[in-house]
């Protein structure tokens, strides 16, 4: 089964282990990853978030401490639904039903494990749910 790549654009507001666990696991599961500098978290989720909105990048992964900050940074730029995700379910559920495009992860609280979790369940989605995504639509239409 051949996997179709994806380009993710990766960045955080410091260097981190995980960081650089979670990028080496895109590139070992075929995916391009493209890491932004470390960056205060406003900057670098808003620049991974242009990245994504503007078609630079099919998908994003952003952390910070929390996570929380990053994601709310992310979710201002249009077109872009970041996602916080602290295990694989929530990350799943993202992808199936929301049609998130942005991965958010918190440095503090996520094992490389949980990680590796996480982004098998992300990537498990092939294409959100057709009657979900009209709901996005919908909200982002402003109906």
């Amino acid at each position: 089964m051949e996997v179709n790549a994806i380009r993710f654009v990766v960045g955080s507001d410091e260097d981190d282990p995980l960081v650089e666990h979670v990028v080496e696991g895109l590139r070992s599961r075929r995916h391009e990853a493209d890491v932004l500098p470390a960056a205060p978290w406003p900057s670098v989720a808003r620049q991974v978030a242009e990245a994504v909105a503007g078609g630079e990048a099919d998908q994003g992964v952003l952390f910070c401490w929390t996570g929380t900050g990053t994601s709310m940074a992310a979710n201002k730029v249009e077109g872009v639904r970041a996602a916080l995700a602290w295990d694989p379910w929530i990350a799943e559920g993202a992808r199936r039903w929301n049609d998130a495009n942005v991965l958010v992860m918190s440095l503090k609280r996520t094992t490389p494990e949980t990680a590796d979790q996480i982004l098998d369940a992300w990537l498990s989605v092939d294409a959100p749910d057709e009657d979900e995504l009209g709901n996005i639509r919908a909200l982002e239409r402003g109906d």
